[in-house]
């Protein structure tokens, strides 16, 4: 196999600095709080959503500077960004409060018919219906809707930091294992066309293993912490328990379904958000603060990771060949915490050879390992931003999640290799 070229070894060496980086932005928080001069550059350094847009920048720059302006440029160029934006279009419509209004109403409607005490029947309700969910409205959007409930109910509850990450932990994993409910998740998207994988294809295979993964995790965290969440009071907010008129909420639910059947369609799906962007100034009464810099932070951490992420090739093939079944499975599972699921399938379908077998393992570990670091599953990124609000400096640390995610992560891991 062919060596790397330069600019691929410096993109591994920009990758590997930035992994690190997001494993240490509680560093630069420490030298952000000291208020010195440079504060605000540490601030900036200290968010995790930016991380991997610093790096990519710097990595642009210095290509630019060795090889020149054309090649970087042209590197740039060969990119498909298309997914940074659409989440960024996504996120925006996700959390207007039309949307969210409907969302809160629909899930905890589902909830209360449970036989369960509001606050726990409430989280295991939304920690399985969001994620199935997004087999439908796309995960970005299902992951921000879910977030903010879980946020507005949960997080600003004085719970405890160990029921807070395993919560954050579970969303995360139900997410990605959703991503194989449908051959449009993330990263079935990849696998499906090259692979040849239907909706039913994907349902028999993957989708109906993936569903029972979910309601599992979902309910090990509700028996874990049944006391404390049966005396949460489930109230959906004031701004939200205001519904908007019902012309305003089918509007806004045409431009969410607009933009998840135009998602591979960047002109057309960002002329949709201009006018949903219109619309909602139009009628301002209506909506409450959309998240604006929140998609803005979400879309440079995913355009950094596509930057960064097209140069790991080289090794990641190598380590993926002649791997066994079961070591695929696991070496996915793994390498997806670094690498992001979707680029890691991406990559796998490169390969001309990967029997049946490998093509189940690769796939079904990179969702199973979705939920360990904030840049294993694209959606990820999103929960992170809304409800790193309920952590202590508004600081989620990655250790704690990828501790807190591994119980979640081996139940998906036995679905997907124990059922037949």
């Amino acid at each position: 196999m062919a060596s790397p070229s330069f600019t691929e070894f410096l993109g591994t060496v920009f990758f590997l600095l930035a992994v690190l980086h997001t494993f240490n932005t509680h560093y630069f928080t420490k030298l952000a709080a000291k208020n010195t001069a440079h504060a605000g550059l540490w601030r900036l350094f200290a968010e995790v959503e930016a991380v991997f847009g610093l790096w990519a920048l710097a990595y642009l720059a210095l290509m630019g500077l060795v090889s020149g302006p054309d090649q970087a440029l042209n590197y740039a160029r060969s990119l498909d960004f298309t997914q940074p934006l659409f989440v960024f279009a996504i996120m925006i419509v996700a959390s207007s409060k039309p949307i969210l209004s409907l969302a809160a109403k629909a899930i905890l409607g589902l909830a209360g018919a449970v036989p369960l005490p509001s606050g726990l029947g409430a989280a295991v309700a939304i920690l399985t219906l969001g994620p199935l969910l997004g087999a439908y409205i796309t995960q970005p959007a299902a992951m921000t809707v879910t977030a903010l409930l879980l946020y507005l109910i949960y997080f600003k509850q004085p719970l405890g930091q160990t029921l807070k990450y395993a919560m954050l932990a579970v969303l995360f994993v139900n997410m990605s294992v959703g991503g194989v409910l449908s051959p449009f998740g993330p990263p079935a998207i990849m696998a499906a066309p090259a692979w040849g994988l239907n909706l039913w294809g994907m349902t028999a295979t993957f989708g109906w293993k993936a569903a029972l993964a979910i309601v599992c995790n979902s309910l090990i965290f509700g028996l874990v912490f049944h006391r404390r969440l049966r005396a949460v009071p489930v109230l959906i907010p004031p701004d939200l328990a205001e519904s908007a008129p019902a012309w305003v909420s089918a509007a806004h639910l045409g431009f969410l379904v607009g933009l998840v059947l135009l998602a591979g369609q960047p002109t057309a799906f960002s002329v949709a958000l201009l006018a949903f962007l219109g619309f909602s100034q139009a009628y301002k009464q209506h909506q409450g603060n959309l998240m604006l810099r929140n998609a803005l932070m979400v879309a440079v951490f995913l355009g950094g990771l596509v930057v960064l992420g097209a140069p790991q090739h080289w090794w990641v093939s190598r380590v993926m060949a002649g791997l066994t079944r079961l070591a695929l499975f696991w070496g996915a599972a793994g390498l997806t915490g670094l690498v992001d699921n979707t680029a890691l399938v991406y990559l796998g379908t490169l390969a001309p050879s990967l029997s049946d077998a490998a093509k189940y393992a690769l796939l079904a570990g990179a969702v199973t390992g979705g939920g360990l670091t904030v840049i294993a599953n694209a959606p990820n990124p999103a929960g992170h931003t809304i409800l790193k609000y309920g952590f202590p400096k508004s600081e989620i640390r990655p250790p704690r999640l990828f501790l807190a995610a591994l119980i979640p992560t081996l139940v998906a891991a036995a679905a997907f290799l124990l059922l037949p």
